[in-house]
């Protein structure tokens, strides 16, 4: 018994010095075929040789990694105890295991299995079982990469070039991909929030903002994964053409107490309220104005008048009710991350050939609503509406849906809107001098169901188109993508759908104002 645990120590120690299996070394070997110096000469030859066998004795290994089955996408637990601690992954078949000592899951899959080459899903470290070494192979850059890309400021800033187009990079089945326009996993039912994260990620302050970030601290879980995904997603170096947004939503299922769910259809405009409110929580911020990156980008200010309603003995019957400047006129100032926009109903009653014609709006026509002047009549008071001070990057939500006693119902209203050149000078007070109020269209989501009023959950398809960095005019590309579905698609066919949500950003001051040549109205289209 006492032999026993002296070879068991005599094996640790072996084992933490140098690996068990070694490349034999013959007496041909050029580096023993010199005489032996005396010990104190060749004390720095000996530590060159010992690391040099290192190196070597890893390349037995190195071979046996598949990069085409590893797949860091998913949420990093152990297949056996489904813990997240000191989690390892086999670079042979891609599974996880938890720690790599002698009584670990990662140890004993080295023995059974005969799959040596592990790597820490947190420091990205590479280690080769049960010997217990860690290997440094200029080879393996490739796969650390992937699990935790890394970005510079110049990196950053030449995704929003011209150039980006030019050069678009290459999977390990050779399929071209364009960075940032990559496919996302419809895992079940998570289109909605799909769409979401690729709107979001196209946003440029947050898109530099999250690549730029090295969250290796106590800071929320969900701030974490979901800079990891936006990492992913503008990846120039991905193993697939195609990115699953898996480990992330797993995250917002739990932050969220079960209200979104990959299983379950829902709302994206419901989920991108809840997503920013909560990342800027996350980053720290409060109340007050630009106290995170959130409130920077999409945060602006609004007027809201109110007064009660009284009806007057000289009015009509259908006479609509209106502000009167005898009564007192209650102002108050609220912040806002998106604008809520009304459709008109659609008209209820429709002959044989007017069931075949879709009704449609122009946009001006419902910002009319924050013009200052536009009323609206809710629980016996009229309110109107006016900006104050407008974010860089506006988001515009048109409510498509409503709800009654019996049925979810859906406006079936197109949207005719410009891409470029949108100018909010009417719809805000005293516009600044020195901030341009034009905006264009950066990200626009739509939705598809079947045809009718009647909101078909089951059917629902979610979609958005995103704009190519570059100037406007004939050369500017749009993309549209639904799920893994990526394509290059026509800037007349982006009007053509039921338009949920956009996003719009600021214009440079010192762009020409009138923007001529940049707008593509539907009522223009050939």
């Amino acid at each position: 018994m006492q032999q026993k645990r002296v070879d068991d120590v005599i094996g640790e120690d072996s084992a933490s010095e140098r690996p068990n299996k070694r490349a034999k070394v013959t007496l041909e070997d050029p580096e023993y075929s010199t005489a032996r110096a005396p010990q104190e000469d060749n004390e720095d030859e000996e530590e060159e040789l010992v690391q040099k066998e290192e190196i070597r004795s890893s390349d037995l290994y190195l071979d046996t990694i598949n990069r085409a089955i590893l797949d860091f996408d998913f949420e990093k637990v152990c297949s056996v105890s489904l813990s997240n601690v000191n989690t390892y992954g086999c670079l042979v078949c891609g599974k996880y295991f938890q720690g790599r000592g002698r009584k670990s899951y990662a140890y004993a899959h080295s023995i059974h299995e005969d799959h040596h080459v592990f790597i820490n899903l947190e420091t990205t470290k590479v280690y080769v079982l049960p010997d217990g070494y860690h290997v440094s192979d200029p080879s393996l850059e490739d796969i650390s990469y992937v699990l935790a890309p890394a970005f510079t400021r110049n990196s950053v800033a030449h995704l929003s070039s011209t150039t980006h187009l030019a050069k678009p990079s290459y999977d390990l089945a050779s399929r071209a991909y364009l960075p940032g326009y990559v496919g996302l996993n419809n895992i079940k039912r998570n289109d909605h929030m799909n769409v979401i994260i690729h709107s979001l990620l196209h946003v440029r302050p947050l898109r530099d903002f999250l690549l730029l970030s090295d969250f290796r601290g106590k800071e929320p879980e969900l701030l974490k994964r979901f800079a990891a995904l936006a990492k992913k997603v503008w990846n120039p170096r991905l193993f697939k053409s195609q990115v699953s947004p898996h480990e992330f939503l797993q995250e917002v299922n739990r932050a969220s107490a079960g209200k979104f769910r990959l299983e379950q259809q829902g709302d994206p405009v419901e989920f991108l309220g809840w997503l920013l409110n909560h990342l800027h929580k996350d980053l720290g911020g409060t109340k007050k104005r630009n106290s995170s990156i959130i409130f920077s980008t999409f945060q602006g200010e609004l007027r809201v008048e109110t007064q009660q309603v009284l009806i007057r003995p000289d009015s009509g019957e259908n006479e609509k009710p209106r502000f009167d400047i005898d009564r007192d006129i209650k102002a108050s100032e609220s912040p806002f991350l998106f604008l809520a926009l009304d459709l008109p109903p659609p008209p209820l009653f429709q002959d044989t050939v007017e069931k075949n014609i879709i009704p449609q709006v122009s946009l001006h026509s419902v910002l009319a609503k924050y013009d200052g002047k536009t009323t609206q009549e809710s629980l016996g008071q009229l309110r109107r509406f006016k900006c104050r001070r407008l974010p860089q990057y506006i988001i515009v939500h048109f409510k498509r849906f409503t709800k009654n006693v019996f049925v979810e119902e859906k406006n079936p209203t197109i949207i005719n809107f410009p891409l470029r050149g949108l100018d909010f000078r009417s719809y805000v007070d005293a516009p600044p001098n020195n901030l341009s109020t034009l905006y264009d269209l950066i990200a626009n989501v739509t939705h598809e169901s079947v045809a009718g009023t009647t909101r078909d959950k089951e059917s629902t398809v979610w979609k958005v188109h995103l704009r190519a960095p570059g100037g406007g005019g004939e050369g500017e590309k749009w993309f549209m993508i639904q799920d893994l579905i990526v394509e290059e698609t026509r800037k007349e066919m982006i009007f053509l759908g039921e338009t949920v949500l956009q996003i719009w950003e600021r214009r440079p001051h010192d762009t020409k104002r009138n923007g001529e040549g940049t707008d593509v109205d539907i009522n223009k289209r050939s």
